[in-house]
């Protein structure tokens, strides 16, 4: 009955006609009010002076994107060189991001291939697994790692009771631990997408390469690979993301010679001392790489589409 009403009337497809604009317009102040206003406020700030006490004077120059690119000297009457101090916390953030990317990469795809080929009831155990760290706060997931690794932690303890060590592992406060902080923290990001790859993927290709004798390694980058490589991209993009822009991990297992953009970052708006103007402008320095590499693989995808 109620079927033939609506295909009789055509009052089902037409109930919502002309609302669309309506319907839509509480997701877009959302995300007017929490994304589009807190990026424009920072790029404002981005573009004020920094007042000499704290806070910022509302006059409007490039004082603080010169300050991240060039050094003036001391009292800024120098002849401008390049500040080469941002740019490598710059460039350590990008293959710190890019390494911790790459490693998630390599236990991600098989860890969500064995997931995926699970049967059902097992398949939603090991989900489980995966996503219960993500029940704690990451801050205090962080500060259990640093824990752990220390130098007269658990970790060190045990191998030295094993006899595999004979002195405690130096693991705190560098690159590798850092490494270890990102890789804990967003290897379930890059897990997920790929199983969901993974479980739309028709195993009735493998098994036609099989029969054409093709080795397990061909069958995987031929078909596998091409197949599942939205998930791959998806799960590359929210690991190294959040991985350009974190400072928990930096600051907790890396210590201050191992800075981070968003360790840089925070710095600058701790206290009144702190430099507003130079933190928003490295953030929408930050803002303006991620866009980029976004758009760059939004227009790849479109002509990969249009040429199907």
């Amino acid at each position: 009955m109620a079927g033939g009403g609506i295909s009789s009337g055509g009052k089902g497809s037409d109930m919502y006609e002309g609302l669309g604009p309506r319907l839509i317009l509480p997701a877009w102040a959302i995300i007017g009010f929490f994304l589009v206003l807190p990026v424009g406020l920072m790029l404002i700030y981005s573009f004020l002076t920094k007042e000499f006490r704290g806070g910022v004077i509302w006059e409007f120059s490039l004082a603080a994107y010169d300050q991240f690119f060039f050094d003036r000297g001391l009292f800024g009457d120098e002849p401008p060189k390049i500040e080469w101090t941002y740019i490598n916390i710059f460039w350590r953030s990008i293959w710190q991001a890019a390494l911790a990317t790459v490693f998630c990469l390599f236990i991600g795809f098989p860890t969500a291939w064995f997931i995926a080929t699970r049967s059902g009831s097992n398949r939603q155990i090991w989900l489980f697994l995966i996503t219960i760290p993500y029940w704690v706060n990451l801050l205090i997931r962080t500060i259990s790692m640093k824990f752990l690794i220390r130098d007269n932690g658990p970790l060190n303890e045990f191998l030295l009771w094993t006899g595999l060590v004979d002195s405690p592992l130096h693991i705190i406060n560098t690159n590798f631990a850092v490494q270890l902080g990102l890789f804990y923290s967003y290897l379930p990001f890059m897990v997920l997408p790929i199983y969901a790859s993974v479980e739309r993927y028709n195993f009735a290709f493998s098994e036609a390469a099989a029969d054409l004798y093709a080795s397990k390694w061909v069958t995987l980058r031929l078909i596998i690979l091409p197949i599942v490589k939205p998930g791959i991209i998806a799960g590359c993009i929210l690991v190294f993301v959040p991985s350009l822009g974190a400072f928990l991990a930096p600051d907790l297992l890396g210590g201050a010679k191992n800075f981070m953009i968003g360790s840089l970052i925070e710095e600058q708006f701790k206290g009144n001392a702190g430099n507003w103007p130079f933190g928003a402008a490295i953030s929408m320095i930050l803002l303006s790489m991620v866009m980029v590499v976004l758009t760059l693989y939004a227009r790849a995808q479109s002509k990969e589409e249009a040429s199907r």
